[in-house]
């Protein structure tokens, strides 16, 4: 079976997630990288494209200009990846759903809730797929924490907890022309959220998956520890879930020494479930008046979901993310049922809906709101 063409906007030098999206393709071997706008300059953009061999008439110096010309190309690509600042989301995915060219775009979904409310409007008027890289439901462990929950084995779920505790701006480094640093600290690029648009919509789209559940209600405490700086680096959320569960979320980019600690912890009246994204081939099972278990990936009671090698050969982020890959390259050859775990418009909405929900509550000294 042939490889699907892939074309790229944004992830040219100097980027970081575009490296990622390109390993996680070509992994299991669904996708070939064959076009890209790399760059808003020209220059930069190719030769971003010189480095990553594609050929020159298929680099271009804009998205518009890509998504006109792919879409007349008689070998036009199969998807094209958005990995560029989040108030680029927008713009370029239009351009490409209108043009007839399914999209995956990085997440969160836009920088605000208007661009959000054009995009989910062009993907309802055009049809053309869109797909979401909340990459972290990825893992085997957490496909298998998830068939757990809904098979019922945790019991009626009371708790649910997610943190995501990285340390890396602690300091003011968008001063210092760290490129990262800079446009994730900018409204203008960013949007509304800093912690909870760049890592707080992991740790809520994570306990959703997992658990089926969005939360209701929220009540949200910001911070901008590090002084001038115009976004939040800290956050503290409880949630409400209709279901009458509770839940919260701690996001913090200045929790000095954490590195990459997604966390997720969910309790039921039966059983309980903790799983770390830095040790994520272990999970640990906690049932009423039982030892606790580990469950490993492809190990012993547990299945083989999402998992590519035996028992003790660890997996880790860059397969998580080719799982999502896999499976957006089998839905787009026809195989509905593999786009059922990929998130999508809908997981996109629940976190413009958060990032606003938490803004609104935290401006308010933490009152109770409403996510519609």
């Amino acid at each position: 079976m042939r490889p699907l063409k892939l074309g790229m906007v944004g992830g040219g030098q100097g980027a970081f997630i575009g490296g990622v999206h390109r390993m996680a393709a070509r992994l299991d071997g669904h996708w070939q990288l064959v076009a890209g706008a790399f760059s808003s300059d020209a220059v930069r953009a190719h030769a971003s494209a010189a480095e990553l061999g594609i050929d020159l008439d298929r680099s271009y110096g804009s998205f518009t200009d890509m998504a006109a010309q792919e879409a007349a190309h008689p070998d036009r690509i199969d998807a094209v990846a958005i990995v560029t600042p989040n108030h680029m989301h927008a713009p370029a995915a239009i351009a490409f759903l209108e043009a007839g060219i399914p999209v995956i775009c990085d997440k969160p979904l836009t920088a605000t809730m208007d661009q959000a409310h054009a995009l989910a409007q062009t993907v309802r008027d055009t049809g053309t797929p869109f797909f979401l890289t909340h990459n972290y439901t990825g893992y085997p462990l957490i496909r298998e924490a998830r068939a757990m929950v809904a098979r019922g084995d945790l019991g009626k779920i009371r708790v649910i907890q997610a943190e995501y505790a990285q340390g890396w701006l602690a300091q003011p480094l968008e001063g210092e022309g760290q490129k990262q640093a800079a446009w994730r600290t900018d409204p203008d690029k960013s949007g509304a959220g800093g912690a909870i648009g760049d890592i707080g919509t992991h740790a809520l789209n994570l306990l959703s998956f997992v658990t089926g559940e969005v939360p209701a209600h929220l009540s949200a405490d910001l911070q901008s520890f590090v002084s001038g700086r115009k976004l939040d680096d800290n956050a503290h959320i409880t949630l409400r879930f209709d279901s009458g569960a509770r839940g919260m979320i701690w996001a913090s980019q200045v929790a000095v020494g954490c590195e990459n600690g997604l966390r997720l912890r969910i309790y039921g009246d039966e059983a309980g479930l903790e799983w770390s994204q830095e040790d994520p081939n272990r999970m640990k099972l906690t049932s009423l008046n039982a030892p606790a278990r580990w469950l490993t990936r492809a190990g012993a009671g547990t299945s083989d979901l999402a998992t590519r090698i035996p028992a003790g050969h660890p997996e880790g982020y860059l397969e998580a993310f080719a799982t999502l890959y896999a499976e957006i390259a089998r839905a787009l050859r026809g195989e509905n049922e593999a786009a059922e775990l990929v998130p999508g418009l809908n997981a996109g909405l629940e976190g413009m809906a958060f990032i606003s929900a938490c803004v609104a509550s935290s401006s308010t000294g933490g009152k109770w709101v409403s996510l519609d």
